[in-house]
């Protein structure tokens, strides 16, 4: 990780808001020095069997923001979620701030572009995001310096984002005892996924991991917060003591038992767009039901 720009000295303020509905994490994570934040995968609701978008969950946050006369510079994606839908348009249009992911968001564009028959018209270069970050691209927040690094496997474009001791996980990894994401998704890998855990586990162990879901296994309460040695001594799937081998065979396994997430298909044309509901020729916006595509 050397060429990584660590630097634990930076303690950013993190605020968690939890979406019990897709069990979805989300985060502002503050400057300690300034009013400058960052959000991080945010919610959009949907009622998926009755088509209907509302915005619980995102002016929740915006009124967070407001009420503490925050600056939002930046929305980060950590990938395009299959389980719930991106509030970050909105968000942008009440509080500013830009839009980022990682630049391998056109390789799930092609991917899903296909899957959803979108056609010439819908732009497969990333240009729905105002920035697509490479492995080890690093950007401001305030006086932070965060940086973000690749790590495929649940899917190609997946990012880790670094703000100072306070990693942003995504579907990399879970809690301890939650281990890992499944990488049974097209452009998914479990080997991949491993490695890119790898990288992570590289980082101090006194860095603070924050995850983007978690399930509350075996009945415990719900808990987003961690650390890089916690991690490394406990996790299920990749601590101490589990082979990459190991680490294959049951991840391989255990996803093809999995059922497909329920709001896959909705979020998926969604979050290739940034977050934009896709509309029909009139405008309207419209979402597709592929048929034994997925």
């Amino acid at each position: 990780m050397t060429n990584y720009p660590v630097n634990m000295a930076v303690e950013p303020e993190v605020k968690a808001f939890f979406d019990p509905a897709t069990h979805t994490i989300s985060y502002v994570v503050k400057d300690p020095a300034s009013s400058s934040v960052a959000i991080v995968d945010s919610v959009m609701d949907i009622n998926y069997a009755a088509g209907r978008i509302t915005y619980d969950n995102a002016d929740e946050i915006i009124k967070y923001v407001q009420d503490n006369n925050l600056t939002v510079e930046w929305l980060i994606e950590t990938h395009v979620h299959a389980d719930h839908l991106s509030a970050a348009p909105y968000i942008q249009q009440k509080l500013g701030g830009k839009i980022g992911i990682g630049e391998h968001i056109t390789v799930v564009q092609d991917t899903f572009g296909k899957v959803f028959n979108e056609g010439t018209e819908f732009q497969r270069d990333g240009s729905q995001f105002d920035k697509l970050f490479k492995d080890g691209d690093s950007y401001q927040i305030g006086t932070m310096t965060a940086f973000a690094i690749h790590t495929p496997g649940h899917t190609p474009a997946c990012m880790v984002h670094v703000i100072g001791n306070a990693a942003f996980a995504g579907d990399t990894l879970f809690m301890p005892d939650g281990g890992s994401a499944r990488a049974d998704f097209p452009g998914g890998d479990a080997a991949t996924l491993y490695d890119s855990i790898q990288k992570v586990l590289t980082l101090p162990d006194e860095m603070r991991l924050f995850m983007c879901h978690d399930y509350g296994p075996n009945g415990r309460d719900i808990a987003w917060e961690t650390s890089v040695g916690d991690e490394k001594e406990h996790n299920i799937h990749v601590g101490k003591g589990h082979s990459r081998e190991d680490f294959i065979k049951f991840r391989t396994e255990r996803d093809a038992q999995l059922d497909v997430p329920k709001l896959i298909i909705p979020s998926l044309q969604v979050n290739m767009r940034a977050g934009e509901v896709p509309t029909d020729e009139d405008g309207v916006p419209m979402l597709k039901v592929p048929v034994n595509a997925l």
